[in-house]
């Protein structure tokens, strides 16, 4: 946002990693007045920008300033000073007319504690690092050294003579021919010979080497570092939009604009073209309403280190072979290395036609490996028709790249506009699926790796192993099918998962090769095209954690058709015949009871988990909230025993025994536990289930009794509704029912009703929220007859409102008689 400096000497924090930098000078000749800037970008970079006592900048940071912006102040005749030094130069360099003298307002630029650059001296007198003369400003070609004497006259569109691709149908030829080499005096080399291949084209082959010393060290250039052209992703980035994917089609996040007010909506629209090279959006929030659209035309990306900023370091320029030393392979006249070469690739099942339109070569160099020269195989790296980097095999089959060089995927050019792309280990399966008919395929450069990396994928700076995906992503990112064909050994797949976690596993489908075949080139060798053709047709889509289909569920499901009428997935009886017709208990779900106070809502599950230990073995973790310890034994033990605990007071019969109360203990503690918070302090959803699952591994539970609602904690957060609360709250049961397969029986009080006549409330009055009806499996009233005109006091009616699954039950009101002296129920005839 912009900010303003309010003295003469007052720092401006930018607090974000693209430094977009536009700095006016407004300070007069005294320097009464201050600097306004504005600063704009993604990020957590900190910068520091001073205005002098002179009217001047002073800089802290080679991020602070866009360099072109420091020079447009040195030409107004201000004092530029930096602690960089490679900012101070290219000031330098273009006060000074490209070398010529003569600066624009007598301008300097200051190293911080240095000596003072004058505009008259071009910057070349004092240039740092020994540098005759200072390299050119971002953004401005620089005028190529006059060629040395004996030098070959190349012609060049910013890639390498000779690897410009042609502009043909089908881009049958991955090179195009260098002009015929010419040694001073106009003389054609005689140490090269020339071959015509099937376009027409000339490629030039040296003659032998007789003698060579140790390759030169590669030279330092100042120009930033290559990594391609921009990405839509790098483009939105500028506007602060980062989306989780890049493919075309709609993309809700929430918007950086306005943050998506108070409750974070994800109101920002984002739609990107099928091209994959635009984007618009627009905030949906009324009052933001921010619209805006970007593309990549007309873009470049300049290098930036790991906070984010623009990096102006020296890089090592990459010693990238000539036209001239490379021995062509493919149909025609080879020399003997080439021929060679081509006799392993025919052998490997590869065709010479292949093999040239993928731009093979042979070019005799020193092998690090062998420490001698060698004829290498050379892959080209190429993107947009120009040399980024060789790959290079040797005879004893080691592998070495070109120093400097940056990594990208080779075959680069072949995805361009393509829906789905192929990925492979090695540059030879890359061809041997050429041979099988797929040409939108690309292999990574580096091989895989040992083992997957543990922890989370590293930040796209840090991603030095995989360097080459963040390269080339303005190729893939409008991807919308990535096909993995990676090894099938275990650093094959391991580079597969690698591979899927960057680029998105919902994006990724993953081949299985035969049996008998390691990669795409042995399946092409021992099995052939076709079988080749068959394992990518039937890649499947990468595992994603959460999404499955129903065929991983066969065994399953079929068992579930074949069950028997006693298997618990149709439901297990309740104890009560009247019950089952309308409802039985099935592992996995959940139950809410409710009805009005003293109706038994309580006594009646509780007479439920008793019939269930007795008839199916099953335990139960109770927390009973409203229930003291000794009283809710009692209950139980009297239920199971069928025996009243007291006499006199609720019963006639006379009291059990102490033998039978203690043989009703034992029974109550092989079944049942007791989930109770030790203070006074209310237990909360969260801190029960965490218990239930203690209980289902120590225990072995199948029921979880939750009584009742009114009684938990209900902390929750900040401008969340109740409404909200309880679906969530509800949603954690369901998935704990679900997961460890346990029955959970929710019991929740209804609201207050206003005029209340003594009919039976309905799901629906459940204080709360509607919620508790919406995802619950089962809906359940208990309520109890209090007019003797309508049948006895002791009639209660359990009424099924709500079954989800209509094997195991269906809507009704089954009715029960209570017994008070033993807390039994039984069916009403």
């Amino acid at each position: 946002r912009p900010q303003t400096v309010r003295s003469r000497r007052t720092r401006m924090h930018a607090t974000q990693a693209s430094v977009h930098r536009r700095c006016v000078d407004a300070s007069n000749a005294s320097g009464a007045r201050a600097v306004a800037a504005a600063a704009r970008g993604i990020g957590r970079a900190r910068s520091l920008l001073f205005v002098n006592r002179r009217g001047g900048i002073t800089t802290r940071s080679a991020a602070v300033m866009w360099p072109s912006t420091l020079v447009r102040l040195a030409r107004r005749g201000k004092t530029v000073e930096c602690a960089s030094r490679a900012i101070g130069v290219r000031c330098a360099a273009t006060q000074g007319g490209n070398g010529t003298g003569g600066g624009d307002g007598g301008a300097s630029v200051r190293w911080l504690g240095g000596t003072p650059q004058n505009g008259s001296n071009g910057g070349g007198a004092n240039a740092p690092r020994g540098q005759p003369q200072a390299p050119p400003m971002r953004g401005q070609p620089q005028v190529p050294p006059p060629p040395s004497p004996g030098a070959p006259a190349v012609r060049s569109n910013g890639g390498q003579a000779g690897y410009n691709r042609p502009a043909q149908a089908g881009n049958s030829a991955r090179m195009a021919p260098a002009a015929a080499t010419q040694k001073p005096g106009g003389a054609a080399a005689q140490s090269a010979v020339k071959s015509k291949n099937s376009n027409g084209q000339y490629f030039a082959t040296p003659a032998p080497v007789v003698k060579r010393s140790k390759p030169e060290e590669e030279g330092e250039y100042a120009a930033p570092e290559n990594t391609g052209p921009p990405g839509l992703r790098d483009a939105m980035m500028e506007s602060g939009i980062v989306l989780q994917s890049y493919t075309p089609g709609q993309h809700r996040i929430i918007c950086p604009t306005c943050n998506g007010g108070s409750t974070g909506e994800r109101s920002l629209a984002v739609n990107i073209e099928d091209c994959g090279k635009r984007a618009q959006w627009m905030c949906h929030r009324a009052n933001c309403e921010w619209t805006g659209g970007t593309d990549t035309s007309g873009r470049s990306r300049a290098p930036r280190g790991s906070d984010g900023a623009i990096s102006n370091r020296r890089v090592a320029k990459p010693k990238l072979p000539a036209p001239e030393d490379l021995q062509r392979i493919g149909p025609g006249t080879m020399t003997p290395a080439a021929a060679k070469w081509a006799e392993m690739l025919k052998q490997r099942g590869i065709s010479l036609e292949t093999a040239e339109r993928n731009g093979l070569a042979v070019q005799n160099l020193y092998s690090p490996a062998s420490s001698g020269y060698v004829d290498a195989l050379c892959f080209p790296y190429m993107r947009g028709g120009e040399l980024i980097n060789i790959k290079y095999r040797g005879p004893d089959k080691t592998f070495w790249q070109v120093k400097g060089a940056e990594k990208v995927l080779y075959g680069l050019d072949d995805i361009e506009g393509e829906e789905e792309v192929i990925i492979v280990e090695g540059e030879m399966d890359k061809l041997a699926l050429e041979e099988a008919g797929f040409k939108n395929v690309v292999s990574v450069p580096d091989g895989a790796p040992g083992k997957v990396k543990d922890g989370p994928t590293p930040a796209p700076e840090e991603d030095k192993k995989y360097e080459y995906l963040w390269n080339c992503r303005a190729q893939l990112d409008s991807i919308s099918r990535f096909v993995i064909a990676t090894d099938s050994d275990g650093p094959g797949q391991a580079l597969s998962e690698e591979l899927a976690r960057r680029l998105g596993k919902e994006r990724c489908w993953r081949v299985k090769w035969p049996e008998d075949c390691k990669d795409a080139n042995e399946a092409l060798q021992k099995q052939g095209a076709e079988a080749v053709r068959e394992c990518l047709t039937t890649a499947e889509g990468f595992p994603l954690r959460g999404l499955f289909r129903f065929s991983e569920f066969a065994p399953e499901i079929e068992s579930y058709f074949n069950m028997s009428a006693a298997n618990e997935l149709r439901g297990v009886s309740s104890g009560w015949k009247n019950v089952d017709n309308h409802y039985r208990i099935v592992p996995g779900e959940l139950t809410v009871v409710t009805g009005v106070p003293n109706s038994g809502k309580s006594e009646w599950v509780d007479a439920l988990m008793c019939n269930l230990a007795v008839q199916h073995g099953w335990s139960f973790a109770l927390c009973s909230l409203e229930n003291k310890v000794h009283e809710h034994a009692r209950k139980l033990v009297e239920k199971y025993v069928g025996e009243p605990w007291f006499e006199g007071k609720y019963s006639k019969a006379a009291r059990m025994h102490p033998d039978t109360m203690r043989n009703g203990m034992r029974w109550l503690n092989e079944h049942f536990v007791l989930i109770r918070h030790e203070d006074d302090e209310l237990p909360s959803v969260d801190w029960i289930l965490g218990l239930a699952r203690a209980a289902v591994l120590r225990h072995g539970i199948r029921g979880l009794l939750i009584d009742p609602y009114n009684e938990l904690d209900h902390k929750r957060p900040h401008g969340q509704t109740e409404t909200e609360y309880v679906s969530q709250m509800l949603t954690r049961i369901k998935r704990f029912a679900q997961h460890y397969d346990v029955h959970v029986w929710f019991v929740a009080h209804p609201r207050q009703l206003h005029n209340w006549k003594g009919e039976a409330p309905g799901l629906y009055d459940i204080s709360g929220s509607a919620h508790f009806i919406n995802k619950c499996d089962n809906g359940i009233v208990v309520h109890r007859n209090r007019d003797e005109k309508m049948g006895s006091l002791r009639e209660v009616t359990i009424n099924v409102q709500k079954v989800r699954n209509k094997v195991a039950g269906s809507i009704g009101d089954p009715k029960l008689e209570y017994n008070v002296s033993n807390g039994r129920y039984t069916d009403v005839v």
